[in-house]
């Protein structure tokens, strides 16, 4: 079993409220209710730093060997839809 740590928030009376109306509603405990909110925030996270992470490398523009290869494959597909018989 993992081991767990205890810890203490404070918040506004009025979210404590609807923590423990939706806890409820779930039929979890406020400490589970709590895991299960700040997993999600963490997944949300990782996935916004990974989308960041591939707009960076996809906004840059292409270096001159990308731009030959593109070139390369351009009339190579030329070449081939040349040959088809439609």
């Amino acid at each position: 079993m993992a081991s767990s740590v205890k810890t203490a928030i404070s918040m506004q009376v009025e979210l404590f409220q609807e923590v423990n109306s939706l806890a409820a509603d779930l039929h979890v405990s406020r400490s589970k209710l709590f895991v299960m909110a700040v997993q999600d925030f963490i997944k949300k996270n990782e996935s916004q730093k990974l989308l960041s992470q591939i707009n960076k490398a996809f906004s840059d523009d292409p270096d001159s060997e990308e731009i030959g290869v593109h070139n390369k494959m351009r009339k190579k597909q030329v070449k081939n839809l040349e040959m088809e018989s439609w």
